[in-house]
């Protein structure tokens, strides 16, 4: 059992699941505040639903995927890749944007939070209904973002499904810690971490989206001989090549194998591949410098000037 295939959803869904932690924690504490405790269990309605709503859309989305692999046997070797590159898309983009906007609104989430909470108190017989609406839509926006990154790997099977079940349970321990025991934790350092780990698992995710488009035209071209055409890179001369990805531009096979230990790791979390092509390599560090380098550039604005003259003055 490949147990490296669950680091990649456990880290995504820590993270996910600790921002829809806060946004819980904050809820019940001006629930509190306010002397509206009698609402905390809309808000514990809330994220039971909106967990129940996000596994559904999981299941719904390998019933899916298995549906459209068997509507014509013989292409399912090319049906099946590409789906998983179609998935990765969707999942890069998901993913890649719900990090650049959450980093910029992490200063105001807890304004914004309690000011939403005020606007469904004052619905007066309504306003449980309006706390489990924002509880049910942040918990199922971030499970929505899991969801997608499962799906982009469904061929590894349950194992991503029990990475984000363990990262689920952590987050709540988190949110317990925080908010009922009060345990100071510094959240902001741990969004920072957890930031760059998802830029590096969602540039590996690039990498084997790309893998994955590559296996399905060579699947296709081999198919049949009218579509021998599309493969407009292919080099003869080799045992190992590519369809469309170029040439390689590094084999470390030998050196660090991405089938064994420790390269499986990095495979799995990071999209390490010891056979690296051209179009991969583009993509991969097209993705650190562009979505990267955004993230980099909001964590810097997000710090004022005090703060970049004189970082440790605030400690």
């Amino acid at each position: 059992m490949n147990l490296s295939t669950a680091l990649p959803t456990f880290v995504i869904t820590l993270r996910e699941g600790v921002e829809a932690a806060l946004v819980v924690g904050i809820v019940l504490a001006f629930l509190k505040k306010a002397k509206q405790s009698r609402l905390n269990f809309w808000v514990y309605a809330g994220v039971a639903v909106g967990i129940f709503v996000s596994a559904l859309i999981g299941v719904l989305f390998t019933w899916l995927i298995k549906i459209l692999g068997s509507i014509n046997p013989q292409y399912t070797s090319v049906v099946e890749p590409i789906l998983e590159g179609v998935f990765s898309i969707l999942a890069i983009l998901m993913l890649s944007w719900m990090l650049i906007w959450m980093t910029k609104q992490a200063r105001f989430m807890k304004a914004q939070v309690e000011v939403a909470v005020t606007e469904a108190l004052t619905q007066n017989s309504n306003a449980g209904w309006g706390v489990f609406t924002l509880v049910l839509v942040a918990v199922i926006r971030e499970g929505f973002e899991t969801v997608l990154f499962v799906a982009a790997n469904f061929q590894q099977g349950l194992l991503p499904s029990l990475g984000a079940i363990s990262g689920l349970g952590i987050a709540a321990t988190i949110g317990v810690l925080l908010f009922k025991w009060g345990v100071k934790i510094n959240i902001r350092q741990f969004f920072q971490v957890m930031g760059i780990l998802l830029v590096l698992i969602v540039a590996g995710l690039v990498v084997s989206a790309l893998q994955s488009f590559d296996e399905a035209t060579a699947n296709l071209a081999l198919s049949s001989r009218s579509s021998e055409n599309l493969c407009f890179y292919y080099e003869h001369f080799t045992k190992v090549h590519s369809c469309i990805l170029g040439p390689m531009v590094w084999n470390t096979a030998k050196i660090l194998p991405d089938e064994h230990f420790p390269g499986i790791i990095l495979r799995s979390l990071f999209g390490y591949r010891d056979k690296l092509y051209i179009v991969q390599a583009v993509g991969y560090l097209g993705f650190l410098l562009s979505i990267g380098g955004l993230y980099f550039r909001s964590i810097m604005g997000g710090k004022t000037p005090r703060q970049k003259r004189f970082p440790l003055a605030q400690k």
